[in-house]
């Protein structure tokens, strides 16, 4: 098992397959932006089984796709079923803002993907125009419809909090998960980039006591993916809600995953500059136990906690450049 100088085992790898994106949210990728990663730049399939067959190996055991938006790599699912059937993988999971995913679900849920995020901040759809960038609610709905239908189970909604722009729309994207039967997940925006830091950030204990009296929330015990949140469920245990406090509570003593940009570049915390290049490792012909070797070294790295709090602009690189 890989663990880091602080005795935390590392499992979990999100692995950033693209740094495009088809909507441009305001907490995320800068207006107007045209730096992304050159394609031959991109970790080939071969490439990423490779490298993600030798972390399997060390004990990584859960795999989330990310971007960008990653179902604007072309040949996804084949991907995902290259990494499903490594050995020692058990949890392949996709975040994705699922504008595409109504064209996808059925292949990704054959591949082997078994679990899906959907970034969706308001049921309402000048809010969604006014954060994403563009009229994007319908499709992402039909593709939250189209995941349920293809038998994904659990679907997480991440829902972004912000002061003055949806934190008016909580409840009613509540009773929107409830009805059904989707876990949402409250995310306290962080200061990644010039975009993080112009996020209207909003607290989340005051939200989290609100909605616990509203609707009956209770402490669940039972894991739901392995991740940051804290969960709280309905009395009949049928719905439930996450809290990921990367601000007013952080979770850094327990975190237990890295995030291997596109390029191949693995980054060792949100909120440091800590990183690790495997691109050219990969290209220069490194056998599996130099990689091996690599990412014990890289681990190694890993800092004990993020700094958004002191240092808020210290991190220049924006969300979808880390990966997801």
């Amino acid at each position: 098992m890989l663990s880091d100088r602080f005795g935390r085992s590392i499992d979990y790898l999100r692995l950033s397959v693209t740094d495009r994106c088809d909507l441009r949210c305001t907490y995320c990728i800068p207006k107007g932006f045209k730096g992304f990663e050159e394609p031959k730049h991109w970790l080939t399939f071969d490439e990423i089984e490779r490298l993600i067959g030798v972390f399997a190996r060390l004990g990584t055991s859960r795999i989330r796709l990310t971007g960008g938006e990653p179902l604007l790599r072309r040949n996804l699912p084949d991907l995902a079923g290259r990494i499903a059937r490594l050995p020692g993988i058990r949890d392949l999971s996709l975040s994705t803002n699922a504008t595409r995913l109504d064209r996808h679900a059925e292949a990704l849920k054959a591949a082997g993907v078994s679990r899906i995020n959907v970034s969706l901040d308001s049921l309402d759809r000048s809010c969604m125009e006014k954060i994403t960038g563009r009229d994007s609610l319908e499709k992402i709905l039909d593709g939250i419809m189209a995941g349920k239908a293809a038998g994904f189970d659990p679907i997480k909604i991440n829902m972004v909090a912000m002061r003055g722009i949806n934190d008016g729309e909580i409840d009613a994207m509540v009773e929107f998960c409830i009805e059904h039967g989707f876990i949402l997940r409250l995310i306290e925006a962080m200061p990644m980039g010039a975009t993080g830091r112009d996020a209207s950030f909003l607290e989340l204990g005051p939200i989290q006591a609100r909605l616990s009296k509203k609707f009956g929330l209770l402490p669940q015990a039972r894991e739901l993916g392995g991740g940051p949140a804290r969960y709280l469920a309905t009395a009949d245990g049928r719905a439930s809600v996450g809290f990921i406090t990367p601000m007013s509570q952080h979770f850094c003593a327990t975190c237990n995953r890295v995030r291997l940009a596109v390029d191949g570049t693995l980054y060792l915390c949100l909120g440091q500059e800590e990183k690790f290049e495997f691109r050219p490792l990969l290209r220069d012909g490194a056998s599996d136990a130099e990689l091996e070797a690599a990412i014990r070294q890289a681990i190694e790295l890993k800092p004990q906690q993020h700094e958004f709090r002191e240092q808020p602009e210290k991190i220049i690189r924006f969300m979808a450049q880390t990966g997801g």
